[in-house]
C-alpha cells in the first residue's frame, strides 16, 4: 500500500525536487528571482497554457490513444479568433466599432463560437477516422498534423495574423502576469496584512475550473469508467456492451474542446496567430501527460497529474531560463526527463523482462 501511494506521489516529489534544485542554482549562479511572487505568476500562467490541452490529451492517453495533431489544431483555432477580431465590423471606415457595444459584443461571441467549433471540428475529424478505418491513431493524427498546419497557413496567407489593438477585449488579458491589480480577474489577495499581495492570473483559474470538471467527468461518470476501459483493452470493453468507435469519436472531439480553450489562451498572452506556431507544441502536451504518470500503454492517467507535469515543465525551461541556459539544452534535459518517466512506467509493468529476471537471479546464476 505504501509502494502503490510513493508512485502516486512521484510526479509530485520530482516537481518539489526540481523547484529545491533551481532555487538553490538560482540562488549560487542566477540572481536569486526564482523563488519570487512575479516568478511564480509567470509559472503558474505559461503551465496554463500547457495543462488545459494536455487535459484533452489525458483522456485520449487514457482511451489508449495519441494525438499528434493537437499542436497545429491549437494554433490553428487561435489563427481563427486572430481572423474573426482583425475583421470585426468597424462603425466607419476609418474607426474601428467600440469594444463594448452590442455589435461587437455579438461578433465576439460568434467569434469564440467559431473557435470552439474548429477545434471540437479537428478532433471529431481525428476520431471518426481512427474509429472508422481502425488505422492506430499515432498515424492518423500524424496526417492531420500536417492538414490543420496547411489549413491554418491557408487561411493566415502563410503569416502572423495581426487583430487591432481596439479589437482586442480587455478581458483577454488572460495570461497577465504584471503589477496592474485591475488586469486580474479576482483582485489580488492581501496576506499577512499588507505586506505581501498575492495575484492570480485569470489564466489559472480557468485551468482549475477545466481541471474539476474533467476530473468529474473522469472519475464520476459512465462517460469516463467507459474511457478507462477500453484503454484497459478494447476488446473486453466491446464484450461488456460499450460502443467504443462512438466512445472514441467522442475522446477526441472532447479533447478538441480543450484545444480551442488552449487556442484560446495562446491568442490571450500573444495576442496574434501564427499557424507555424504549433508545430513541436503537441511534444510539451504530450509530456505534460507522461511526466504526471500517464500511461501511453493506455488505462491510467489523472487530470491532477497532468496539471504536476505541465508544472515540471515550466518549472524546467522557467529555471534554465534564469540561469542563462541555451534553449537547445532545455529542450535536451526535457527529453531526457521523458524518457526516465517513460522508463519508470514501463518497470511499474514488469517490463522489460530482461531486467527483472536479471535482479531476481540467484548468486549461483539459477532463476
Amino acid at each position: 500500500m505504501l509502494k502503490k501511494q510513493l508512485w502516486k506521489l512521484g510526479p509530485l516529489l520530482a516537481f518539489f525536487a526540481i523547484l529545491v534544485f533551481f532555487w538553490l542554482a538560482d540562488r549560487t549562479w542566477g540572481q536569486g528571482q526564482f523563488i519570487s511572487a512575479r516568478n511564480f505568476r509567470v509559472m503558474m500562467s505559461s503551465a496554463a497554457l500547457i495543462a488545459v490541452p494536455a487535459f484533452g490529451m489525458t483522456i485520449i492517453i487514457i482511451s489508449g490513444g495519441i494525438d499528434l495533431s493537437a499542436g497545429t489544431a491549437l494554433t490553428l483555432c487561435g489563427t481563427v479568433l486572430a481572423l474573426m477580431l482583425k475583421h470585426a465590423p468597424v462603425a466607419a471606415p476609418e474607426t474601428l466599432l467600440e469594444s463594448g457595444s452590442m455589435q461587437f459584443t455579438l461578433w465576439m461571441g460568434f467569434a469564440l463560437l467559431l473557435m470552439v467549433l474548429t477545434g471540437a471540428g479537428c478532433g471529431m475529424v481525428n476520431g471518426t477516422l481512427i474509429s472508422a478505418t481502425k488505422v492506430v491513431p499515432f498515424i492518423v493524427t500524424l496526417g492531420t498534423m500536417t492538414i490543420y498546419l496547411g489549413i491554418g497557413q491557408i487561411l493566415s496567407q502563410e503569416s502572423t495574423v495581426y487583430a487591432p489593438k481596439e479589437n482586442v477585449p480587455d478581458w483577454l488579458n488572460l495570461c497577465y502576469t504584471g503589477s496592474n491589480a485591475e488586469n486580474y480577474l479576482i483582485p489580488p489577495v492581501n496576506l499577512f496584512g499588507s505586506e505581501i499581495t498575492f495575484k492570480i492570473p485569470s489564466s489559472v483559474f480557468i485551468t482549475l475550473f477545466l481541471a474539476f470538471a474533467a476530473g468529474v467527468l473522469m472519475r464520476y461518470t459512465v462517460f469516463g469508467r467507459n474511457i478507462f476501459a477500453i484503454g484497459s483493452s478494447e476488446s473486453t470493453a466491446r464484450l461488456c456492451g460499450i460502443n467504443a468507435p462512438l466512445t472514441i469519436t467522442a475522446v477526441y472531439t472532447l479533447a478538441g474542446f480543450f484545444v480551442a480553450i488552449g487556442g484560446l489562451l495562446y491568442f490571450a498572452d500573444v495576442k496574434n496567430g501564427n499557424p507555424s506556431d504549433g508545430t513541436g507544441k503537441e511534444l510539451e502536451i504530450i509530456a505534460a501527460v507522461v511526466l504526471g504518470g500517464g500511461s501511453l500503454s493506455g488505462g491510467r492517467g489523472s487530470i491532477v497529474g497532468t496539471m504536476i507535469g505541465a508544472m515540471i515543465i515550466t518549472a524546467i525551461r522557467n529555471g534554465c531560463g534564469l540561469l542563462s541556459i541555451p534553449n537547445t539544452y532545455t529542450l535536451i534535459i526535457i527529453g531526457c526527463i521523458i524518457i526516465v518517466a517513460v522508463v519508470v512506467d514501463q518497470l511499474r509493468h514488469g517490463s522489460p523482462e530482461w531486467f527483472f529476471r536479471m535482479i531476481t537471479r540467484n548468486p549461483r546464476g539459477n532463476s
